[in-house]
């Protein structure tokens, strides 16, 4: 491998995610931005300008009417990625879908198709579906349970490639004078039954110019890490201080050097939020700032419930103890997150107003400061071994732009971040390998 290089993916959330449920009051933020293929064409360009290696859309598919307001309307990740395909040439297209409520082959079939859309840039995040509502959009009685979700995936994601795989790369000979179009012998079937999934194929569609999308996961869980380290070629997390990183970093590597896989070739890349102003006091209120504007605690009250599979927490006496009972509501969604709130409130015998308080006040972030004070701290993670790369989430337009012109220069100038891509295809930019198809003849 060439020189280690920073990775950049941009996350945008349009009119505002989680904790952000006012952002949509900025007035360069469009009350239509989720929605709006125009502006996410636009700041997509700018991040492929500044030579960014993939743009990263999140999903789901339950909502409340607490729910962030980006998450209350917004386009469906592979329809979007696909009008991005075409309006861009060298940045990633990751997108979001859950192998909890998709079939194997509808997933192969899509993302190969976006695949060959886009000239191999596609990427794929895989999710287990956390919101446990969402069994009820998919004629389900009840979610999925936390271990079956996993299997699912596992199962699921190697069915995909599977079937990613039934034409060797020769099969089309397309021979207009022996009038042969496909070599049969290069075609191969599936023939898979498992646990969850019986699959036939095969795939009617071929490889791409980087063999198969890239594989993304998210997930902090024990399962969620081992699924990550078994399947992903980069991992998206979070990590609020860079010894957090760094033990997160270290351990995914480590489950991936026991399975037999080269750590170098799964990338960490903890999504964060950037603050630059004139002088890192500035930067700090700028920071301070957003953080009071962009929400409120009525609404952290009502979304708070969603890590409980969106239980109600305003039934409950705010200045009361935490109740501890509510942590059963989170056995099917996102357990491992809700289990964290619970046992903290519980440590520090917080109540149930404190314990929101505690989880949606904005802290300190680590990339905030001057220009020059974001880049050195970027580099000193990057070194550190704490990260491969940054997912940034693009929050107000007056930051992103400022990251752009003033952050990406030093990072340039100390030789950690692109001037060019390296290559066509995400995989190229990424510095990952083409997966070998295994079915390829001898």
């Amino acid at each position: 491998m060439s020189k280690r290089q920073l990775k950049l993916g941009l996350v945008p959330t349009g009119v505002g995610g989680p904790g952000t449920h006012l952002r949509w009051l900025d007035p360069e933020i469009p009350t239509n931005a989720s929605v709006d293929v125009d502006w996410y064409i636009d700041i997509v360009r700018q991040a492929e300008a500044a030579k960014f290696d993939l743009v990263f859309i999140v999903d789901s598919q339950f909502i409340t009417p607490d729910s962030p307001p980006h998450y209350l309307n917004r386009l469906e990740p592979l329809t979007l990625l696909s009008a991005l395909a075409v309006a861009t040439k060298r940045i990633g297209l990751v997108g979001t879908l859950t192998t909890s409520y998709n079939a194997p082959y509808n997933l192969a079939r899509r993302l190969a198709s976006l695949d060959l859309i886009s000239r191999g840039r596609a990427g794929w995040n895989v999710v287990t579906s956390g919101d446990a509502g969402t069994a009820g959009n998919y004629s389900r009685k009840e979610h999925f349970s936390y271990d079956d979700r996993y299997a699912r995936a596992l199962e699921a994601v190697g069915v995909v490639r599977g079937l990613w795989s039934s034409y060797e790369e020769d099969a089309f000979v397309a021979d207009r004078e022996t009038g042969m179009f496909l070599d049969k012998t290069r075609l191969h079937r599936l023939d898979h039954q498992g646990d969850f999934f019986s699959v036939v194929g095969p795939l009617n569609i071929q490889r791409s110019p980087q063999g198969e999308p890239v594989i993304f996961q998210a997930g902090d869980s024990e399962q969620g890490r081992d699924l990550g380290a078994t399947i992903a070629d980069a991992i998206f997390t979070h990590a609020p201080t860079m010894e957090q990183g760094q033990a997160f970093y270290s351990d995914i590597k480590e489950r991936a050097r026991q399975r037999g896989r080269d750590p170098d070739r799964i990338l960490v890349l903890p999504g964060v939020s950037i603050f630059v102003g004139d002088t890192d006091e500035q930067a700090r209120e700028i920071e301070r700032d957003y953080n009071l504007r962009d929400q409120g605690f009525d609404q952290a009250l009502a979304e708070f419930g969603r890590s409980f599979g969106w239980h109600d927490f305003r039934q409950y006496d705010l200045d009361a103890a935490f109740p501890q009972e509510a942590l059963e509501f989170a056995r099917s969604s996102f357990y491992t997150n809700a289990k964290k709130i619970a046992d903290r409130a519980r440590e520090h015998e917080l109540t149930l107003r404190q314990t929101v308080e505690v989880v949606s006040r904005p802290q300190p972030g680590p990339f905030c400061g001057s220009p020059a004070t974001v880049a050195a701290e970027i580099i000193r993670w990057f070194e550190g071994r704490a990260l491969d790369g940054l997912n940034v989430h693009l929050g107000h337009p007056a930051q992103f732009r400022r990251f752009l012109r003033e952050v990406l220069p030093i990072l340039r100038e100390a030789g950690v971040f692109r001037s060019e891509y390296e290559g066509e295809t995400l995989r190229a930019n990424l510095g990952l390998p083409i997966p070998a198809n295994p079915r390829r003849s001898t």
